[in-house]
């Protein structure tokens, strides 16, 4: 499984909202600045995200983005999911697809990696990665150039 750039994308302006929670919108134009995303690219992620329901939109001059939600209930897997849909390592392991499922030896391995990914995405919310994030700000601000 490769995580693609409109997940990764997608994950880096959820932390954006994330960091600017209960501040009011976030307008596109901020969020493409400060994570480094072609704004026109940006506008598909957050609207793939408004549908999903983890962020809602506001019109007008001091319009944008946030999070429908507080970033400590909202998973790293509920963004990504909503992006790129379900995680799948194989093919043969969405709805039992394949015919050998009952028989096959590495099925069972394929749904222990799923499995092991999405506890991994479903265990960090927004707000453990916002935790991260002021971290290494800190460190980096800490850090002596001779």
């Amino acid at each position: 499984m490769k995580l693609s750039t409109k997940g990764r994308y997608g994950a880096r302006a959820a932390l954006e909202l994330a960091i600017r929670y209960q501040k009011g919108p976030v307008m596109v134009k901020d969020i493409a600045e400060n994570q480094d995303i072609s704004e026109r690219y940006l506008e598909h992620i957050l609207n793939s995200l408004r549908v999903s329901g983890l962020v809602k939109s506001t019109r007008g001059a001091h319009g944008g983005y946030e999070l429908s939600r507080p970033p400590a209930l909202i998973t790293l897997g509920e963004v990504i999911r909503s992006l790129e849909g379900p995680i799948e390592i194989v093919s043969c392991t969405q709805n039992k697809t394949c015919s050998r499922s009952q028989s096959c030896v590495t099925y069972g391995i394929w749904c222990k990696v799923r499995d092991a990914v999405e506890n991994v995405l479903d265990s960090v919310t927004l707000a453990d990665m916002v935790k991260n994030h002021e971290s290494l700000q800190r460190d980096s601000v800490n850090e002596y150039i001779i």
